[in-house]
């Protein structure tokens, strides 16, 4: 029998103290792991002496626990980090080496992966199945008390992926693959194996879903263990999904992966599509928030690439749409489909120019630069319109004048219910 990992043993140093690195100091306090040493760029940046002494016991911990989103390679303790990649690990690989985790579900992807998972999370509950959902989704796995019986879904991003070692799911699934992240990552070739790791620890009684043919390759060429399911059709067809926000074509992908997951628990195709009927959706995420005056307010603030904001595109006609934030690297914004649909673009931003340049001459546009001035020239410019939907897609990352996307979309909303009180 294989022996259990043994934290009383063995030295950390945890590199980030945001929600994630709190669980893991937490975690490891809780274990009596035998040294622990902390570092966080912006709440113990002056303390040099510190960082100093973190800096050197890098090279004599067995692990190392980098915060979601820290590139070392950009990082003060870039030459050490590097030196020391091999130590480095997750918070799931510490969930993993701890519980020994049987059932476990862990979903990956460019999009979709937040609603995929709360949609299995639903399913299985509204099914009387035991499940908690954890990750990069909701609170830290860390944080989660662990019930051997249950079922973790598990939400992974590719910067948590690029460094765990040990984790081992029962089902691992990749959604989509497209340009993301690759000012972190480096390049797409990268990116794409970041992701295809989540399968390096599976064995024959695990599986693993896909539904891309390229990757379906590589997966071949790995000779990965575990037991590959190719998805080719859907076996959900719209006329049967009775809730109008998995209607949508963002949704598409999400449901027939939450399909074939949730069958593996014996749910059967009838007991799913009642499910359905119930899931509300996800904040900021295609989110339906407010009718004023026969017009659609949506909140889409998680699109952070065009990408995410192309299944917006499509999805709705008579668009007033809000886009505008902070470009992603070798993101491609092509409207030339969507330019019939589109009403009016305002702009918004640190980065103005860039969007202008992909809009230019294709559809009307203002540049506002922040949501307050935006909205409110919105709200004049609808006054005596009908049936226009008001989309928040910004096809960018939030980081220029936000703390993250939720802030942004929280602000949006906001500014909306202030503004549709102050014109009625």
């Amino acid at each position: 029998m294989q022996r259990l990992f043994n934290f009383k043993e063995k030295r950390f140093a945890v590199y980030g103290l945001g929600l994630t690195g709190k669980s893991v100091v937490k975690f490891l306090k809780k274990n009596k792991a035998n040294k622990i040493f902390i570092w966080d760029d912006y709440s113990i940046k002056s303390n040099l002496k510190l960082k100093t002494k973190f800096k050197l016991n890098l090279d004599f911990v067995d692990y190392i626990i980098i915060s979601p989103g820290i590139n070392i390679r950009k990082s003060n303790f870039k030459n050490k980090l590097l030196k020391n990649k091999k130590k480095i690990i997750t918070d799931l690989d510490l969930f993993f080496l701890k519980y020994r985790v049987k059932k476990s579900v862990i979903v990956t992807g460019t999009n979709g992966k937040s609603t995929t998972c709360s949609l299995i999370h639903h399913v299985l509950k509204k099914n009387r199945i035991k499940n908690k959902i954890a990750g990069n989704i909701g609170r830290p796995i860390l944080d989660l008390k662990f019930i051997k019986n249950e079922i973790y879904i598990i939400e992974a991003s590719s910067f948590q992926l690029e460094y765990s070692k040990f984790i081992k799911p029962y089902c691992a699934a990749i959604l989509n693959i497209s340009q993301d992240h690759l000012e972190w990552h480096g390049s797409k070739k990268k990116y794409v194996m970041s992701k295809i790791k989540i399968f390096n620890n599976q064995t024959k009684n695990n599986i693993a879903l896909l539904n891309d043919l390229n990757l379906k390759k590589i997966y071949r060429r790995n000779k990965f263990s575990g037991k590959l399911i190719f998805i080719k059709n859907n076996p959900i067809k719209f006329k049967d999904i009775q809730n109008r926000y998995l209607q949508l074509g963002a949704n598409t992908n999400n449901v027939k992966f939450a399909y074939f997951i949730t069958k593996l628990f014996k749910i059967s195709k009838n007991n799913f599509l009642r499910s359905l009927k119930s899931f509300k959706g996800l904040s900021h995420r295609h989110e339906f928030f407010l009718k004023y005056g026969g017009n659609m307010f949506i909140n889409d603030s998680k699109a952070t690439s065009f990408e995410s904001t192309k299944y917006a595109l499509k999805s709705n006609d008579n668009i007033v749409w809000i886009t505008g934030g902070q470009p992603k690297k070798n993101d491609k914004i092509n409207i030339n489909q969507f330019r019939k649909k589109i009403i009016k673009a305002y702009i918004i931003g640190n980065h103005t120019n860039f969007f202008v340049k992909k809009i230019r001459n294709k559809i009307k546009y203002e540049v506002t630069k922040n949501l307050k001035v935006t909205v409110n020239k919105i709200f004049r410019f609808i006054k005596k319109k009908q049936k226009l939907i008001i989309l928040f897609s910004p096809a960018s990352a939030s980081y220029d004048q936000f703390k993250n996307f939720v802030e942004r979309g929280e602000k949006f909303k906001n500014l909306v219910k202030y503004n549709a009180k102050k014109f009625n």
